[in-house]
């Protein structure tokens, strides 16, 4: 077995000899196979265990047997302890995720402490099938069926090219003990009725399964590496735009068989999922389509791909007694007296005029558009939502959340820069009044 993991490492998992190995240490099996294989094999090993108190005395076990391997096997060993229901509250995530989360967070520091190349953890090829399966039952696509890659970033897995009865087999031979998760044996996760259910059932009945599923994941593997490079020469279609967006050519785009698979490849990373894509290229010419951090505007020839616009959500109080406002934006205040108005002086987007009745208000405001704020615009009878008049201007969603309002008491008077509204208008001729500019 020994040489099965040392074949592997050269060719898949590219382990630097001249750098310790940050091995992640359980006590179960599989960790200390990876552990003393490595010994072996002449890396020098730095072991990390830890302790979620999840399993009661349990816990306390495997973290004094870990202890006693590694004074034994001369190997230095740090002790991590978590407060795993904390990090669930905190992050609002389930209790695998949150152990997950803890676990890389730590073995990365110790990587960065240690001056390690890398941090081995102890995969082997039939957790890569259970892998296979989850992703299967969940509903995956090419990158699901490759399994559990050799090498991610910093982590490795040098067992992968070993079943588990190998591993048992070897440190039987070696007269080696370990430690056993009780909870493993039970079948209330998923992983598990496939470990203790489903899998040997299947391998039961179809004696060279475990064989041809390994193949399967192999080829896919491969057919993902060849799909994820013929991407890049296919994402011709996306153009960069300042600001961190991208412009996606729907003319190129339909020129592709499977353009709906492209797109959501194209989009995944900025959080889009498939049936969006599907429904960007189904979509009305101005719909607008929202993953967690971007929004897709859906053209006549192109889409197009803009981070969320980072709003002040602030109210800002403003007083129009005064000669000018400068936060959040800059506007001049004009107060006239004595020269009569005419409708010259305002065009009703960037300038403005109100009666002087408006600073009898008690309360007025600088703030962006809500959804379903509505106002009374000028030279209309009755009321618009302010999300319609955007429509109408054709605005994107950048220039929508970039848009300020002025409100008084509660009613909007003027979507700066676009519309001016019905409130506190000035009469023909008036001497008395105010002019506000965007300045």
């Amino acid at each position: 077995m020994v040489e099965k993991v040392k074949l592997f490492i050269e060719q898949e998992c590219g382990i630097d000899a001249c750098r310790p190995v940050l091995v992640a240490l359980s006590g179960g099996a599989d960790s200390v196979a990876l552990l003393r294989v490595l010994i072996e094999l002449g890396y020098d090993c730095r072991a990390a265990h830890c302790n979620f108190h999840l399993r009661g005395e349990e816990s306390n076990r495997d973290e004094r047997f870990v202890t006693a391997l590694c004074q034994e096997l001369n190997v230095p060993l740090s002790v991590e302890h978590f407060d795993v229901p904390a990090a669930m509250s905190e992050c609002g995530v389930s209790m695998e995720m949150a152990c997950r989360d803890l676990r890389y967070r730590w073995f990365r520091q110790l990587i960065a402490d240690n001056g390690c190349g890398c941090v081995a953890v102890a995969h082997h090829s039939d957790d890569n099938i259970e892998t296979f399966f989850l992703n299967v039952l969940r509903g995956t696509g090419i990158a699901g069926l490759a399994g559990i890659k050799p090498r991610n970033g910093d982590v490795v897995r040098p067992l992968l090219c070993v079943s588990r009865a190998e591993i048992l087999a070897w440190l039987n031979g070696l007269n080696q003990d370990f430690v056993t998760d009780s909870t493993n044996l039970e079948n209330d996760a998923l992983r598990n009725r496939l470990r203790n259910v489903v899998l040997p059932a299947l391998y039961d009945q179809f004696h060279n399964a475990k064989s041809a599923l390994l193949t399967t994941i192999s080829n896919a593997s491969r057919c993902n590496d060849l799909y994820t490079e013929a991407l890049g020469v296919m994402r011709n279609i996306v153009s960069d735009r300042e600001d961190d967006r991208l412009v996606i050519d729907l003319e190129i785009l339909a020129s592709f068989d499977n353009r709906v698979m492209l797109l959501y490849e194209i989009l995944k990373p900025l959080g889009f999922n498939h049936d969006q894509c599907n429904f960007m290229l189904t979509s009305a010419v101005g719909r607008h389509i929202e993953s967690s951090t971007h929004t897709a505007l859906i053209g006549r020839s192109t889409i197009d791909v803009a981070p969320h616009a980072k709003r002040d959500n602030g109210i800002h109080a403003i007083n129009l007694e005064e000669d000018s406002v400068e936060v959040p934006i800059a506007l001049e205040i004009k107060h006239i007296s004595g020269n009569p108005f005419t409708p010259a002086m305002v065009n009703g987007k960037d300038t403005i005029a109100l009666s002087n009745d408006a600073l009898n208000c008690s309360q007025v405001v600088l703030r962006h558009w809500r959804e379903g704020d509505r106002f009374k615009p000028f030279g209309m009878r009755g009321s618009k939502l302010v999300s319609d008049l955007f429509t109408d201007l054709k605005l994107d969603e950048k220039e929508k959340n970039e848009t300020w309002i002025l409100e008084a008491d509660g009613e909007i008077l003027w979507i700066v820069g676009y519309r001016a509204s019905q409130l506190y208008k000035v009469s023909p001729h008036s001497t008395e009044f105010l002019i506000l500019t965007i300045a």
